[in-house]
């Protein structure tokens, strides 16, 4: 159906994106606002946050359409929307994450809406992750105090359809189908100017989170009503389920329904809801933190239980067998021997990187070998009433092997339906776009050193049209591997088992992307390859954040080898200093005594050497522990440097990071004094 706008010499609609360090994900979004925009009048804004990835150079060197809007200093969400609404001139309003991708409908199809419904104050549409599951917060209820409760103590989540206990994610609303709902998400807000002028702008009291929903609160108290609507899909990579183990999301979050609370509420009401919020930030902590300790240690303490187990029917196997007296191993065997055997040969996992996911039954092997090779030479060591028989380690060392591989033959057959422990670790890979951009793809992912399987290319035509591209394609290019159709892309991924997709944004429609990806599911892995970019976008799972390829940067500090070496040198400074602390040798001018800073290190919150400039975690570099030192500590002019000049300490920090810096500047600092 042609588009049929009246004519209008007024702007139909205002787009802002407030960026802040996501270049990449910005490119992907403003190129699908450019798609979706052609035929309409549209102004695009972009606020950037004071960035220092090379936002504001890009901006203007791919957009030069956008009114670019270079802030030096990060405004917040709300007041650096606002700054733009009050420049723009559209009818209407739009406000856009800069981690989305519009499909080329979305626009033309929300203003049709909204022209058709003139009660709508805002507008919501449906939105999908990285993994193309749906997102939740497409459509959303007013967080009362009984929403909040079910919300925070699990009840929606057990009730999904629930009209009493999900109403802050209207579960019982099907995503499907337009809805009036309460909340619109700040990821794609669509909002009639008309409104805007007759409640207000965002409060700027919301720095980040909440601030949507005091909007649509006031949209709706206004006599307006809000909608969610299904007919257009985009993808929101970072949503809020990719942000909800971060303890300072949760921190973040519940101050800002405090801010609503007092703000919106009265009297025992929002005494009420205050509190039960107070108790909500612990609650939702505590959870965040039993959650990432179990993702992070169900796995070896599953092998320590398999292996102490398996030990101990060892151990009277052997006493009965060899010894022939079943009480030949004292108690002292449970309570030294065991620990220290399970040690080795987990501490040999560990270092090796059994645990570090996607888990690797190599490194498994190679650090359970290891660790018995260090306890073997260890064992002459001993004193004589622990050295009991080196004949049961080796046993047990069979029994390691043989338990680890059989749970994690188990987990492979519950998580994907094959026992195929030492298949390739390289992934399949499909991409989908025309030849030249198949090409190019791949020349990107082989430099950003991407391993995997390349399977074939899918050409985005049918099969007939297919055929006739294959018919005149260069001599030289016959044999490329292209299979197969786009319309019969789920039997392709299918037969040749694909694990990843890539698509090329420049020759398939966002629209087509996300409808394929809601169809084949979360089971895969989606990459984009934006048009003329040297970044492939990807989101690999519902609870992680959005992350890319690129050939422009690869930080070593990000790889999980470097992860743990730099852990484990924190825990032996700690140590160290924690030794010396009572023979007065590290007598360091400081206000926090530094026996106290290494025991902050030992418990986890801290580390040694961190980012300068306060930072603690920011989208465009690996997120670290807070440092006790900086990359910074070391120059005498620290304290005049600016935040470019910071930033670029951090980023070659991070990039090519080994443990002998954070050793060095460590000694430097200590020295010094």
């Amino acid at each position: 159906m042609p588009k049929s706008f009246p004519a209008a010499t007024e702007i139909q609609l205002s787009i802002v994106v407030v960026s802040y360090n996501v270049r990449y994900f910005l490119e992907q979004a403003l190129q699908a606002v450019r798609r979706a925009s052609r035929g309409m009048q549209v102004e695009v804004f972009v606020v950037d946050n004071n960035s220092v990835d090379g936002t504001v150079a890009m901006v203007e060197q791919k957009f030069p359409e956008v009114e670019l809007m270079a802030m030096n200093e990060n405004l917040g969400f709300a007041r650096a929307n606002n700054a733009a609404i009050r420049r723009s001139r559209g009818k209407y309003v739009l406000l856009l994450n800069p981690d989305t991708l519009i499909s080329e409908d979305s626009l033309e199809k929300c203003y049709r809406f909204m022209e058709e419904h003139p009660e709508a104050g805002g507008l919501g549409v449906h939105m999908i992750d990285g993994t193309g599951a749906f997102l939740p917060e497409s459509k959303r209820g007013f967080p009362s105090p009984f929403v909040a409760f079910c919300k925070t103590f699990g009840l929606s989540a057990l009730f999904p359809r629930s009209r009493v206990f999900n109403r802050y994610h209207l579960g019982y609303l099907s995503e499907h189908e337009n809805h009036e709902v309460d909340v619109l998400s700040g990821a794609f807000m669509w909002l009639r100017r008309s409104v805007l002028d007759e409640i207000g702008l965002l409060d700027e009291r919301f720095f980040m989170y909440g601030e949507d929903i005091d909007l649509s609160y006031r949209i709706v108290q206004a006599g307006y009503k809000n909608y969610y609507f299904a007919e257009t899909t985009i993808i929101h990579y970072k949503g809020e389920s990719t942000r909800k183990g971060s303890l300072n999301y949760v921190r973040i979050f519940y101050q800002a329904m405090i801010l609503f609370a007092r703000k919106h509420f009265e009297g025992r009401k929002a005494s009420w809801y205050i509190a039960f919020i107070h108790l909500a930030i612990y609650f939702r902590a505590f959870l965040s933190l039993a959650a990432n300790a179990f993702r992070r240690l169900w796995l070896p303490l599953a092998d320590a239980v398999l292996l102490a187990g398996g030990m101990h029917f060892l151990k009277n196997f052997w006493a009965r067998y060899h010894f022939h007296n079943p009480d030949y191993y004292p108690p002292v065997f449970y309570q030294v021997n065991l620990p220290v055997y399970l040690l080795f040969w987990l501490g040999g996992a560990f270092l090796a990187g059994a645990y570090d996911r996607p888990y690797r039954v190599a490194s498994l092997v190679k650090g359970l070998l290891v660790g018995t090779l260090f306890l073997m030479a260890a064992y002459g060591f001993f004193p004589q009433e622990y050295r009991f028989s080196r004949a049961l380690i080796l046993l047990g060392t069979g029994w390691a092997l043989f338990s680890t591989l059989g749970l994690r033959m188990a987990l492979r057959f519950f998580q994907e339906g094959n026992i195929r422990l030492f298949a390739p670790e390289r992934r399949n890979y499909l991409i989908v776009g025309s030849r030249e951009e198949s090409k190019r793809v791949r020349q990107l992912l082989y430099l950003a050193k991407a391993e995997g399987n390349y399977i074939g290319t899918v050409l985005p035509a049918d099969e007939e049209a297919r055929k006739k591209l294959l018919e005149k394609a260069p001599s030289d290019d016959l044999e490329e591997n292209y299979i197969g159709s786009l319309e019969r892309l789920d039997e392709v991924v299918r037969i040749f088992k694909v694990d990843e997709l890539v698509f090329c944004s420049k020759d398939l429609p966002a629209e087509r992307i996300t409808w394929w990806m809601s169809r084949l599911g979360p089971n895969l892995t989606y990459r984009i390859a934006p048009e003329e970019s040297p970044s492939i976008i990807s989101s690999s799972s519902k609870n992680l954040p959005g992350d890319l390829y690129t050939v422009q940067v690869h930080f070593a500090i990000a790889d999980p080898r470097m992860k743990r070496f730099k852990r484990l040198l924190d825990w032996g400074l700690s140590l160290l200093v924690l030794l010396l602390a009572p023979l007065s040798l590290l007598r360091l001018r400081s206000p926090l005594p530094w026996w106290r800073k290494a025991g902050m290190v030992l418990l986890g919150g801290h580390s040694w050497v961190g980012y300068a400039g306060g930072l603690l975690e920011r989208q465009d570099l690996p997120p670290l522990r807070k440092g006790i030192l900086t990359v910074a500590d070391t120059f005498p002019e620290k304290t005049s440097m600016d935040a470019t000049t910071l930033h670029r300490l951090n980023f070659f920090y991070a990039k090519d990071y080994e443990p002998l810096k954070d050793l060095q500047i460590f000694l430097a600092y200590v020295f010094k004094q």
